[in-house]
């Protein structure tokens, strides 16, 4: 089962997703995907990973990392399906990044590996732009990368974790203007979700609605305004957002 959170006439819902990704509201109403704002499915806070594919990793031209490179992104930065994401004026690349996102499903401390599944609510995709402009070490990405408003959609939903029986053969991809720009499998991670689990839960406790970001494969590329981005996770999602300008997206928002 598919469970979303959207806006529809000025109030917010929580809702299941079913076929052609109508969503039914709790008084059984059914609403077309175009006829409601998405929201983020959840709320929490991010744990997103860095360098966490073998091949991005090469493509960087960096050693794999040997223990997580993680990075905490706040909900402001969070958007939803169907939704713009600015570009800053006078920067010279900005790039998407396509990645599975597991949903922490209740309070999870001192997991062990073989019982991390069991924690979690399901699975969405997530789309972490980073200015690489402001990039100054790729095992600690700055805030000006990675932590601006409404610069990662996630979403559309999140899958309930018994449809997706296996994390780790999953396909990634991604598509600028209808174009297959990236193309990976989950199988390439470094850290897969049960060990990710399990070691942020070893110092933390991880609650309901926080996500893990799972990381991104090789295969990246610049964006710009009037671009569409489509990032897809097999079994899970395809999540919509489009390009604008820093002038474009804060003069919408007044």
């Amino acid at each position: 089962m598919k469970h979303a959170r959207i806006r529809y006439e000025n109030q917010v819902h929580n809702v299941t997703v079913e076929a052609d990704n109508a969503v039914r509201l709790a008084d059984g109403r059914l609403l077309a995907e175009d006829a409601v704002q998405w929201l983020p499915p959840a709320e929490g806070s991010m744990f997103a990973l860095g360098l966490n594919y073998a091949d991005h990793a090469a493509e960087l031209a960096f050693k794999a990392p040997t223990e997580p490179l993680a990075f905490i992104k706040s909900p402001g930065t969070y958007t939803g399906h169907n939704q713009v994401t600015w570009r800053p004026d006078n920067v010279k690349y900005m790039h998407y990044e396509c990645e599975l996102v597991a949903v922490i499903g209740k309070p999870a401390r001192n997991v062990k590996r073989e019982d991390a599944l069991s924690y979690l609510a399901g699975y969405t995709v997530c789309n972490d732009y980073a200015i690489r402009d402001y990039l100054e070490n790729y095992y600690r990405p700055n805030l000006r990368v990675k932590n601006r408003d409404c610069t990662t959609p996630v979403g559309p939903w999140i899958v309930d974790a018994a449809d997706v029986p296996d994390p780790s053969q999953l396909k990634l991809r991604t598509w600028i203007n209808g174009e297959l720009k990236q193309e990976g499998s989950t199988a390439d991670m470094i850290f897969d979700i049960p060990y990710l689990i399990e070691y942020f839960s070893s110092f933390m406790t991880l609650q309901p609605g926080d996500m893990i970001a799972t990381g991104t494969p090789e295969g990246l590329a610049d964006v710009v305004p009037g671009d569409e981005v489509v990032v897809e996770v097999q079994g899970v999602g395809r999540l919509v957002n489009r390009i604008v300008s820093e002038r474009e997206f804060f003069a919408a928002r007044g």
